[in-house]
């Protein structure tokens, strides 16, 4: 799991940042709690994982990089829109895999 250094964080999410990071690197499932990470599939921007979905071997073998946290789906909704405009206004396109791996 790689975490980008500039984290997006949703307002809910903010105040239990530190609980949040450190239970998802022990594979503590929680209840409505979502990560957004770089998409698993190429031809999109980003996915929204719910943290409760780590436990699944699936995801022991991929290396998920995590860009942001978000307490709710609405607010994982919201912190998604809001990474999309944010790279946009600063690069003019949609290559968000790019920059954010760059940026590391």
């Amino acid at each position: 799991m790689i975490w980008y250094r500039n984290l997006y964080v949703g307002e809910t999410a903010r105040k239990r940042k530190r609980e949040i990071v450190w239970k998802v690197k022990h594979k503590a499932g929680m209840l409505g709690v979502y990560l957004i990470s770089l998409s698993s599939n190429q031809e999109n921007l980003l996915d929204i994982i719910d943290s409760s979905m780590l436990i699944q071997p699936y995801y022991e073998k991929e290396d998920i990089f995590i860009v942001g946290i978000a307490c709710g789906y609405d607010e994982a909704l919201e912190l998604t829109t809001r990474i999309i405009e944010t790279l946009y206004k600063k690069t003019g396109d949609f290559k968000i895999r790019q920059y954010l791996t760059n940026e590391r």
